[in-house]
Order: structure tokens, then C-alpha cells, then sequence
């Protein structure tokens, strides 16, 4: 995927008002460029620009606006238990301050949607998808909601810091944050207003992700871009930085006619969730994924490197030695990092292998690819 960019809608009167974020201000302030982006005027970039903001965060630290995103409580004494009804997810052995990826999955076993849970000490905290925010409150309500109460919160703002220097800015305003490790999480006073706070993000790099109080929330972003380590950045970096590390972008590379096993995501899915398990199947898609975890799905996502300068992009057909179709590309771009074309792809399990030496197909000709493994640069997290 390259940077959101905006539609020009045929008939403007026809297309529903986009929402804005507590932020929306203080982005036209910094000189943002704003574009539509899953029911959002959001910031794809700053006058610095793209390569400039992905950068920094790989140098320093950079503040994303990621309130978009939607912010869900489940709470009830059964509300880990019902949770693992949707998802293949090991909920109840959570432990209170931790925090877990995880995704909802549908009858064949396809990915409705990739979130986050946390266990906090009186509910569970969930972090969902800007575009599929609807979609998984209606699910959760229809299907779970007779055992445990579903709230959204829209009256919090999310923040993003993320970059190796995030945790010196961040311990500016709360020295209680630097305790944190990966996946951990807890609430902090910062400029005032009481955050929940993960050590986690979508970049690959150390940092993390801040639920503040929507009416707080400009005072926090002013107090951190106030600081030398940090800068503001925006969607079209945002997407970079992920790509590098290779993480799925959901409607890119994962929907609903995607499985973990197909996503290389059964990192995700525990043993005990797992055949054979304490607590195992139980949610939507259980036997087909199973199935697939048994045996091996008939196409899998994998990283590719390009051997030319050229980059790929998605949608991209991906061809054999022989030129014929074993894939497509389903995010791709020029690493800011390494200087190269990557992508993303599924591709018959064939040529899942690496050191695979394949093609994708720009502008009718091929263009060769190496598969390699992800992510494209090492992941930095703090793990203690």
C-alpha cells in the first residue's frame, strides 16, 4: 500500500460528512495535509514530508494521531470467557497489566477484523479498526452482549509516540512509564489527565500507545511535540514504517477471506486455544483453521525484496520462473530504511520458501523479487 490518498467523490453533496479527531485543529496548525481516511479527515503527512517523518521515527521519536481507531470496554466477570467465543485468542489467562493481539474471525475462518486486549483490574481494554469499528461493536453486542456490557468510548482521544527515544520524552511527563515492557500496560498522569497507556505500536520500534481523555488529549500532543526528541507524523509514514515491519494492514493484507494460518499469524493463536487444549475451538472458524494448522494452507503471506529499483505496489500479480500467476501483492513500497522495493504477498506454498526467486508484474513487465523473511528491519521493542 503507498500513502492514503484523497478520492474526489463524483457527487459531493451524496458523501457522508467526515469525522474528526480531537486532534483536527492542532493538525491544520502543524501544517498537515489531510485526507479522507475510513470515515476520518486525517493527516497523511506534514511539510516536512513522508520520508522525513518515517525517519525520524526510526531515529528519535514521532507522534501519530491514531484516534480514529475505536476504544472498547468488556466488562463482567465473563467477559473473557465470552470474548474467547469470537476469538482464537487465550483471553482468560491474561494477566491484569498485560496486554494481547488477537483477531475475530468468521464461520471459514477468515479475519473480521486484528485488535488488541488488555486486561485492566475491573474490565477488558480493546483496541479496534477505524474502518471495521461498526462492524465488531454490532458483533460484540449481537453476540456476547447478554454476557458481559460492550462500551465504546468515543469520549477518548488514542496517541501514538513512537521511536527509540519515546520513552525518554514520555518519562518527561510520568517516570513511571519506562517500567513498562512490551505488551505491558498501566494508567499515568501525563499533563494532567489520567492515560492508559500500552508499551506497543505499529512501527516496529519501541514506543507506546496513550488513551487520553478526548478534551485532553491537544494539551498532551502540545506538551510532547513541545520536546526536541519528538515530531509529528501521519498516515503516509505511518503505513511505511509498518510495511518495514512487517505488519498486516486489515483490508490489505488480512480480511475476511484471509486465516491466520494463510496470514502467518498462528503466533497469535495460544496452545490452549489450540487442538488439543485446555480451551480449545469454541470461536467461529475453529475447525477450518485447525484444519489448516494440521496440515498447511494452500497459500501463505511472505515478505519480498525487490533486486531492482522499481517499486511494486498492490495489487501487483506475482509470477513464477516460469511466468505464471502463483499471487498477488497486497502492500508494497521503496523501504525508506534499506533503499529497495518490498512488499507484502500471498503466494502459492510453492514459492513460500526462502530464497524464492520470483517476479511481480508492474506495468506488464516483470520485475524481480526474492521472498525473504519479515520483518524487513528488526523489530526494536523493549522487552526488559
Amino acid at each position: 500500500m503507498t500513502a492514503p490518498t484523497a478520492a474526489t467523490p463524483a457527487d459531493a453533496s451524496s458523501t457522508p460528512a467526515l469525522q474528526r479527531t480531537p486532534l483536527h485543529a492542532l493538525h491544520l496548525e502543524l501544517g498537515a495535509r489531510m485526507v479522507p481516511f475510513a470515515g476520518y479527515e486525517m493527516p497523511v503527512s506534514y511539510p516536512a514530508g513522508i520520508l522525513a517523518e518515517h525517519r525520524h521515527c526510526r531515529e528519535a521519536a514521532a507522534l501519530f494521531d491514531v484516534s480514529h481507531m475505536g476504544q472498547v470496554r468488556l466488562v463482567g466477570d465473563d467477559a473473557a470467557l465470552a470474548l474467547e467465543s469470537l476469538v482464537p485468542v487465550d483471553v482468560l489467562d491474561l494477566p491484569v497489566g498485560r496486554q494481547r493481539y488477537g483477531f475475530f474471525t468468521n464461520t471459514a475462518g477468515g479475519i473480521l477484523d486484528d485488535l488488541m486486549v488488555a486486561r485492566r483490574p475491573s474490565d477488558l481494554f480493546m483496541v479496534i479498526n477505524a474502518s471495521r469499528k461498526d462492524h465488531d461493536l454490532q458483533l460484540m453486542r449481537t453476540q456476547i452482549g447478554h454476557r458481559c456490557q460492550v462500551i465504546s468510548m468515543p469520549e477518548r482521544a488514542l496517541l501514538a509516540l513512537q521511536g527509540p527515544l519515546a520513552v525518554q520524552a514520555l518519562a518527561k511527563l510520568d517516570a513511571g512509564v519506562a517500567a513498562l515492557t512490551f505488551m505491558g500496560t498501566g494508567t499515568f498522569t501525563l499533563a494532567g489527565a489520567e492515560c492508559f497507556i500500552s508499551r506497543s505500536g505499529y512501527t516496529g520500534e519501541d514506543g507506546f500507545e496513550i488513551s487520553v481523555p478526548a478534551e485532553a488529549a491537544e494539551a498532551l500532543a502540545k506538551a510532547l511535540l513541545a520536546m526536541q526528541e519528538v515530531k509529528p507524523a501521519g498516515l503516509g509514514a505511518r503505513d511505511t514504517l509498518r510495511l518495514e515491519a512487517g505488519l498486516c494492514l486489515y483490508g490489505h493484507d488480512i480480511d475476511e477471506d484471509t486465516t491466520p494460518v494463510e496470514a502467518a499469524l498462528t503466533w497469535a493463536i495460544q496452545k490452549v486455544r489450540r487442538a488439543g487444549g485446555a480451551r480449545a475451538g469454541g470461536y467461529p472458524g475453529s475447525a477450518a483453521i485447525e484444519a489448516q494448522l494440521a496440515n498447511g494452507a494452500p497459500r501463505k503471506r511472505v515478505g519480498l525484496l525487490g533486486l531492482e529499483r522499481a517499486p511494486v505496489r498492490e495489487g501487483a500479480p506475482v509470477l513464477n520462473a516460469q511466468g505464471e500467476r502463483v499471487g498477488k501483492v497486497t502492500s508494497g513500497t521503496l523501504s525508506p530504511q534499506l533503499g529497495k522495493p518490498i512488499a507484502m504477498a500471498y503466494v502459492d506454498k510453492a514459492c513460500a520458501v526462502p530464497d524464492a526467486e520470483i517476479s511481480a508484474e508492474v506495468r506488464l513487465k516483470p520485475q524481480p523479487m526474492r521472498v525473504v523473511a519479515m520483518p524487513f528491519t528488526p523489530h526494536r521493542y523493549h522487552r526488559g
